[in-house]
């Protein structure tokens, strides 16, 4: 078998109500998704969830070589960025690479990837993640009251810039998970996407937990910063949990030889080798690892192979426009079906009208780093900043569209 080529589309995930979190919100709920379609002389096709950035340079290190081969040609792609370096987007195109031959090997075996790759369970825990900062209280309750109806009894809620906002909403969720389970104590988890300094970090996480119960904090400060995080989490009860923005095992080891890390965290778009391989330099470290993004479907089929899972990210409960997966989501946790690879359909027709929505990727959102982060005086969640809470009306889908996915 033989890679012939590739192809790249792009479609949107609709959330139907803001979504974002401390460094900004889409106001519309619509969010870029692009997609790598890897081909073959077999005439299997593999798919990748990723950026396509710099994917010539990149693809030439796989082009005509044996997809099988995958663990060696995600070498080759790092060594074909050796120069400028593979940080950043492009890491996401190799990952979107990656997963598209990781794709590719499970479907020429006739396995689903999860069986190729060891894991013996196909159940994968989840918690909700609902980038929900821009959300108002009623909207914020709804949402995870959807949420609980699949079962989830754990979320992670976007915050970092009031505390007693982030205390209300953190109670709210708390209560709607706990009603759900009858009484049982949930997971609660706050994201702040590096907003604070080490000292606005202890500060602010230190007076949550004079009332609540915070599993981990995550991101409380710059993703490099290994001296930083290892001083809040000496610093506070919970957990630090990050590494979703890491990209290469050569950015966690300073964060891991300096203990600044609890939680270890890979992005679905970094690929599934990377997700690999940082499991098991965390399971090294006795430490646990937990996937992030918002179709993170790679990764959760290698979750199962590895020992030290803890959970995976579960944000919108529907997939993108155009993609199909043969997964839903029940008692908590994402449950693989059994079509060969990844369980990925793609109607490209579908996706058309897509293609001309606005580049959600460009706009002022999650994605820019606003310029007081980490310099704030004063709280901003009520004075104006695009996350404050939006009077808006929830989209309203039929109940048997509320499944993640279609059962097959």
């Amino acid at each position: 078998m033989r890679i012939t080529g590739y192809r790249t589309t792009t479609t949107v995930s609709e959330w139907g109500r803001p979504v974002g979190d401390a460094n900004g919100v889409f106001a519309d709920g619509v969010v870029s998704v692009p997609i790598v379609l890897v081909d073959t002389d077999e005439g299997i096709t593999g798919v990748g969830l990723g950026p396509h950035v710099n994917i010539d340079a990149v693809f030439a290190a796989i082009e005509g070589e044996d997809p099988r081969s995958v663990t060696a040609l995600y070498d080759r792609m790092l060594r074909q960025t050796f120069k400028a370096g593979h940080a950043g987007a492009v890491f996401g195109t190799i990952g979107a690479l990656d997963t598209a031959l990781w794709d590719i090997k499970a479907q020429a075996a006739g396995e689903p990837l999860w069986r190729l790759l060891g894991g013996r369970d196909r159940r994968v825990p989840a918690y909700a993640s609902g980038l929900d900062i821009g959300l108002t209280d009623d909207e914020l309750v709804s949402a995870y009251q959807v949420y609980a109806q699949h079962g989830l009894r754990a979320a992670k809620i976007k915050g970092g810039l009031d505390i007693e906002r982030d205390r209300h909403r953190l109670t709210l969720v708390r209560d709607v998970l706990t009603d759900a389970g009858h009484g049982s104590r949930p997971g609660l988890m706050l994201d702040v996407n590096e907003a604070w300094t080490r000292k606005q970090a202890v500060r602010h996480v230190c007076e949550l937990e004079r009332t609540l119960d915070l599993t981990w904090i995550e991101e409380p400060v710059r993703r490099w910063d290994a001296e930083g995080l290892a001083a809040v989490g000496r610093g506070v009860r919970a957990s630090v949990a990050t590494g979703e923005n890491l990209t290469g095992l050569e950015q966690f080891r300073p964060l891991l030889a300096a203990g600044a890390v609890d939680i270890v965290q890979t992005a679905a778009v970094w690929g599934v080798s990377h997700f690999l391989r940082v499991a098991a330099l965390a399971h090294a470290h006795d430490l646990p690892v937990s996937p992030i993004g918002n179709t993170p479907v790679g990764l959760l089929h290698a979750a199962t192979s590895v020992p030290n899972h803890m959970a995976s990210e579960l944000q919108d409960l529907h997939p993108p426009i155009g993609v199909s997966l043969d997964l839903y989501v029940e008692d908590g946790a994402f449950i693989l079906g059994d079509s060969p690879g990844l369980g990925i359909t793609i109607d490209e027709h579908a996706m058309k009208g897509a293609a001309g929505r606005p580049d959600t990727s460009a706009a002022k959102g999650p994605g820019v780093r606003p310029e007081q982060a980490g310099r704030r005086l004063l709280s901003v969640a009520d004075h104006g900043h695009p996350a404050q809470p939006h009077q808006l009306t929830p989209r309203t889908r039929p109940n048997d569209e509320v499944s993640h996915t279609v059962r097959r």
